[in-house]
């Protein structure tokens, strides 16, 4: 993450998520399909106002599953701090983000891919972000890889393809500064901390959840840092959320942990 500055205003947009079906072993269909999502988020929003932010979900692009990782992973090749061109990056992924993004004039959250880093060739699950003019602005390699053996139920373990993110990563936007993090990376309080700390508003995780341990802890993580506005049923389905800044205002100003914190008892974990 970048030095920061300091964070916007925090003002009212429109929210869009994406839950995608029909994802099958046929990238550029994926891709196509993920395209006309988007289109369909942004047209389709029943008022005048379009959102202001679209996200998708997480691993978009290929089936999800530690022997496809490697099959699907592209190289994107961006380097935080360097002049960066989405049309002359390898990644088909990112070529059409980046044009779904400007031709739709909004931002746009690409949920995952697998990618190739250029320089090693190591995988990682990786979240690129682009502006209303299609740059691509940001990007989060998920940080915690979800390794689970639960006997008689399910075994998975993405570290058998995937090698974990080591940075923390925001975005500033004309409406919000959004923190960023991929599907198993709530379950890790420190992630959200640390951006509340360095003044994100908005957190957004992009997920994946399985069906043995998503349903009890997905919505729970999530109810745990604040109220749910709008929720997708198991099908395909855009969901549209208008979030309003005195929400967080009220909050803030009822349960005041931002200045009751007693950093003389215990560490400020965002400068450790």
């Amino acid at each position: 993450m970048s030095t920061l500055t300091r964070a916007p205003v925090l003002k009212p947009f429109t929210l869009a998520l994406i839950q995608l079906g029909n994802i099958g072993a046929n990238k550029a269909a994926n891709l196509k399909h993920a395209r006309e999502m988007i289109q369909k988020a942004v047209t389709n929003h029943g008022s005048n106002k379009k959102p202001d932010l679209v996200v998708l979900p997480e691993c978009f692009n290929s089936p999800y599953g530690v022997t496809h990782f490697p099959e699907y992973a592209e190289r994107i090749g961006y380097t935080p701090g360097k002049p960066f061109s989405p049309d002359s990056s390898e990644s088909e992924s990112v070529k059409m983000l980046s044009a779904a993004a400007k031709e739709n004039q909004t931002w746009l959250i690409g949920g995952s891919i697998p990618e190739k880093d250029p320089q090693d060739d190591k995988l990682y699950n990786t979240c690129t972000v682009y502006n209303p003019q299609g740059d691509l602005v940001v990007m989060h390699r998920k940080v915690h890889l979800f390794d689970i053996d639960i006997p008689g139920k399910i075994t998975f373990k993405e570290s058998e393809t995937l090698t974990g993110g080591t940075t923390l990563n925001s975005f500033d936007t004309e409406f919000a500064r959004i923190g960023l993090g991929i599907c198993y990376d709530i379950r890790f309080p420190e992630l959200a901390m640390i951006a509340a700390r360095r003044g994100c508003q908005v957190l957004v995780y992009p997920g994946a959840f399985n069906l043995t341990t998503g349903p009890l802890h997905w919505e729970l993580l999530q109810r745990g840092r604040g109220k749910v506005l709008a929720e997708a049923s198991e099908k395909e389905e855009i969901v549209y959320a208008d979030i309003d800044p005195k929400t967080l205002e009220e909050t803030r100003r009822g349960i005041p942990v931002t200045t009751q914190r007693r950093f003389d008892v215990y560490g400020d974990v965002s400068k450790m």
